[in-house]
């Protein structure tokens, strides 16, 4: 059963005073406001981020598609209704885009289903070719893959991104309608270099990359890389994501071939935040069955004075690492859970990574440690990354985690920052709770 500060959380977000521009939108929209128990409410479509609610209140707030009049109101079912909806990115008119069912990214305008065969068609890639002809054994490990199949692999990849990739203009909302299992399978939606976007009610599925590329010099042994998380958050600010569920449904790693002696990873991130992005909250969302989850800056360089996030109600379940990986920003997790129980073969190395200076607040969140786990590797760093913060409890129990990790690490983690955290609407002062809580109150289908 939900606490009672959560239901006091979604009964204010769901009896929040909306403007008299929102108001006449809705109505234009044909979209009914008044609720006979909550009396005059913002629908589902036409919430907006509440005051205080994490670094994305920040300012002008996040406020989405909220002014989108019925012209740029949409509901959209296949993949060819919600590119159109979608129009142009650089087009800044508000719209509201309401994603009914799942919407399979892999689809041409017809809605005939695309296979990895279908974008290698005409390129002349073949995964066979391209193995023989970068074997370490032959080709060496010094350098990036070059000629025939590697400009081959590189032009079914761009064939891919072209259906795959859904870029979002600013003052954009996309919501699931409830009840539908609204969400989209093998796409990425790209917020890139825009202003003001939520996203709210999917489930984000199956986000493959039919071309990953060798490279030999990452890291000792090389590694498969793959392109297109699931959200991808690149130079873009006022950001909301809540109640969204992330998953490698259905093909998980575990499934993944080896070659080369390495694994053929084709899923990169969950929800990334780099490139200089700027005021994000991420809420009430489940991560589960993934690996690199979360990743905050996309380099030691990424930017300086952004990079600021909230993190707070989330669950994290089956994730290997980044949860997240935070880089250069401000970054507040608090009343988070982590339940680091292997799940469908992914077995979590580490929980939060702060990095290059990272400035990161953990307050209250639970950790659920299996029988064997050691606490010193919920955390991990490079030596220049800070985390404050406490009331955390592992297995119920207050645990200093900075002092566990410190103890067995020879890169310490910092224990002070320099920011206090005060965009903090919904905080519960108790991680005590969440374990129950959040396992009914987070993720998809859960908003009405």
């Amino acid at each position: 059963m939900a606490s009672a500060s959560h239901r006091r959380s979604l009964r204010a977000r769901r009896t929040a005073v909306v403007s008299a521009a929102a108001v006449a939108a809705v109505v234009g929209a044909g979209v009914v406001v008044l609720n006979a128990n909550a009396g005059t409410t913002a629908d589902l479509y036409h919430q907006t981020l509440a005051a205080k609610d994490g670094w994305a209140s920040s300012g002008t707030g996040t406020t989405g598609g909220t002014k989108a009049d019925a012209a740029h109101t949409f509901t959209v079912s296949t993949r060819a209704q919600l590119v159109k909806a979608l129009g142009s990115a650089s087009d800044t008119t508000p719209r509201i885009i309401k994603v009914s069912g799942p919407i399979d990214a892999n689809t041409d305008a017809a809605g005939k289903k695309l296979t990895c065969a279908d974008y290698a068609s005409g390129t002349g890639y073949s995964l066979t070719s391209y193995v023989k002809a970068y074997d370490p054994a032959t080709y060496g490990r010094s350098k990036l893959p070059s000629g025939t199949q590697e400009t081959a692999r590189a032009a079914a990849q761009d064939r891919q991104a072209k259906n795959v990739v859904l870029r979002v203009p600013a003052n954009t909302s996309i919501v699931g309608v409830p009840g539908t299992k609204a969400g989209i399978t093998g796409g990425m939606l790209q917020i890139q270099n825009v202003d003001n976007v939520i996203v709210r009610n999917l489930t984000f599925a199956a986000t493959e990359d039919c071309f990953p590329q060798w490279d030999p010099t990452d890291g000792d042994d090389g590694n498969w890389n793959s392109e297109y998380d699931s959200v991808t958050l690149r130079g873009a600010s006022h950001v909301w994501a809540d109640h969204n569920t992330f998953t490698d449904a259905a093909h998980f790693d575990s499934a993944n071939p080896t070659y080369y002696g390495r694994e053929y990873q084709i899923h990169d991130g969950a929800l990334d935040i780099t490139k200089g992005s700027d005021l994000v909250t991420v809420e009430r969302n489940q991560f589960t069955n993934h690996d690199k989850t979360m990743l905050i800056g996309s380099s030691d360089t990424d930017s300086t004075g952004k990079l600021r996030v909230s993190i707070h109600h989330n669950v994290w379940k089956g994730i290997v690492q980044r949860a997240p990986l935070a880089r250069l920003g401000q970054i507040h997790l608090y009343n988070n859970v982590y339940d680091t129980t292997t799940l469908n073969g992914y077995a979590p190395q580490y929980s939060i990574n702060s990095r290059a200076g990272a400035q990161v607040v953990a307050q209250n969140n639970y950790w659920r440690l299996p029988t064997g786990g050691k606490v010193a590797k919920l955390l991990s760093g490079d030596g220049t990354g800070s985390v404050a913060g406490s009331g955390n409890l592992v297995n119920g129990t207050a645990t200093d985690l900075v002092a566990a990790c410190n103890a067995a690490a020879s890169k310490k983690i910092k224990t002070s920052v320099n920011w206090t955290p005060t965009l903090t609407a919904g905080l519960e002062t108790s991680a005590k709770n969440l374990l129950t809580e959040l396992a009914s109150t987070t993720g998809a289908g859960v908003l009405s």
